[in-house]
């Protein structure tokens, strides 16, 4: 499931929008491991060169899973936007990665027509 937001952004303001509420920092995190299987069947695909497939289909499900924590955040503070959206992973431990989504959660209104 490839979920967005229209109201969503990495910028710090959405045009033809304006905000009339900051919420603070929302967030989703995701901690995930490699699972033996999985460095297995890399590791062959390694042996070919080029993209990985296993483990970008894992990257990439884990930033679209914290993305989701992150709107679902956002809607319980009542946000209709979330702006300056950002990820940042750190390694916690051996094959284990923190992936989290984050960003300012908004009330935003469409501009009046001039």
């Amino acid at each position: 499931m490839n979920q967005t937001h229209p109201l969503t952004t990495t910028a710090f303001e959405l045009p033809g929008f304006r905000t009339t509420k900051s919420l603070g920092v929302v967030r989703g995190v995701v901690v995930r491991s490699r699972s033996v299987i999985g460095n297995f069947g890399a590791s062959i695909q390694t042996l070919f060169g080029g993209n990985i497939t296993i483990y970008t289909d894992l990257c990439e499900r884990t930033r679209e899973e914290a993305f989701n924590l992150m709107l679902a955040h956002a809607g319980a503070l009542g946000a209709n936007a979330v702006l300056g959206v950002r990820y940042d992973a750190t390694e916690i431990g051996s094959g284990i990665t923190e992936v989290i989504c984050y960003g300012t959660a908004a009330v935003v209104e469409a501009n009046a027509p001039a």
